[in-house]
């Protein structure tokens, strides 16, 4: 299988990840629920995994990495905290269904900047224009799912300082493949999974909390401190944290965090960026078919999507699938997106690429979409 479909989840790992899960299994229980070994084991684990998120992201301390379950969790617990039932909220036009669903279901009054793809000024302008001080949070995905667009969460973090605004970024496509530093954005929060661009497991996620940010429980339940007390600890993580940790998702996400380090964010960018670029030049070359990118992916990360007049983006996706090409097709959880870009009748194809891709791969996808087509 050719997996170009690592903005849902990389399921190439370094092999650490699962030799890590495995031991995690066999050698730890829960931490903060004992003073034998293997209570002891998780919890080493468990603060070295907090350590290394927060010197990648640049968090003055570990207490503030919690652990979840994905990032939808991540963005539920950061939307909830700062958004009051039918609270005003702007987002961006490219905005997944893990921000726009509890925002509806807030009964918030939801205003969208959206503005045409990869025009980065417009961007931020329009995000001005709608911070009005009755605002209650902003919320930005740093990279759009769909299209790859990077987005100016540095400039929109910039005005919600100067008005007073809190920001949630949701990092999703970014973490682990775009350089980010909570303390410089000077976010709320900061929500991503584990699964992506991090090279852990699936069932784990982060949320960075800012320094100060007031935070809004989901869950309630043992936390291993304070058991005398009925309120959940107003203290971080465990405020967030109730119930039995996933040690092995968390054992794992360690190791993937460890990779990213070692080889170094701006590298894996540039690798992944070489191969989209290599993606997007043989798509413009083939007849017919339609690219959602820039020259030189100026603004874009690798995430490409793309429109071929012959066939369908769902019967596209399958005949690559039957070729042993994993690719995603269709509105991408993501609805609000393709409504701004104009493909929301359609959707799009989406090509990803992560780390462990190759070359070679994206000329066998090139030979085979120009096979389908042909």
């Amino acid at each position: 299988m050719i997996w170009l479909d690592s903005a849902a989840t990389t399921f190439q790992k370094p092999p650490e990840v699962a030799r890590a899960c495995q031991e995690a299994m066999a050698t730890m229980s829960t931490p903060g629920r004992g003073a034998y070994p293997e209570a002891l084991r998780a919890a080493e684990t468990a603060l070295q995994c907090r350590e290394e998120l927060a010197e990648l992201f640049g968090v003055s301390s570990p207490e503030r990495v919690v652990f979840t379950l994905n990032a939808t969790h991540a963005l539920n617990l950061a939307i909830k905290s700062l958004v009051p039932p039918g609270g005003r909220v702007v987002i961006s036009g490219y905005e997944h269904n893990a921000v726009t669903r509890p925002l509806t279901a807030l009964g918030a009054e939801i205003r969208v900047a959206d503005v045409p793809l990869f025009q980065e000024a417009a961007c931020i302008k329009t995000y001005e224009r709608l911070m009005t001080p009755d605002v209650h949070a902003v919320i930005c995905n740093h990279v759009s799912n769909v299209f790859g667009f990077i987005q100016p969460v540095e400039a929109i973090g910039a005005l919600c300082r100067k008005r007073g605004i809190p920001l949630i970024v949701d990092a999703s496509q970014s973490a682990g493949t775009v350089p980010l530093d909570m303390e410089k954005l000077g976010a709320a929060f900061v929500a991503m999974p584990g699964h992506k661009g991090l090279y852990g497991p699936q069932g784990t996620g982060v949320l960075l909390c800012g320094e100060g940010t007031k935070t809004r429980t989901l869950l309630e339940g043992g936390t291993g401190s304070a058991s005398l007390r009925q309120k959940m600890p107003e203290f971080l993580p465990d405020r967030l944290e109730s119930g039995t940790h996933n040690m092995p998702g968390i054992a794992g996400l360690l190791e993937g965090v460890r990779y990213v380090r070692r080889r170094g964010v701006e590298d894996i960018c540039a690798s992944e960026r070489r191969l989209a670029m290599q993606a997007a030049k043989g798509l413009g070359e083939i007849p017919g078919v339609r690219v959602f990118a820039l020259s030189g992916l100026r603004d874009q990360t690798a995430v490409l999507s793309f429109l071929s007049e012959k066939m369908g983006p769902e019967a596209l996706g399958d005949a690559l699938g039957q070729r042993g090409i994993a690719v995603r097709a269709g509105l991408h959880c993501a609805p609000l997106a393709h409504r701004t870009a104009g493909t929301l009748a359609t959707g799009t194809v989406r090509v990803s690429f992560s780390a462990f891709n190759t070359p070679e791969e994206v000329r066998r996808f090139l030979t085979a979409l120009g096979d389908i087509l042909g």
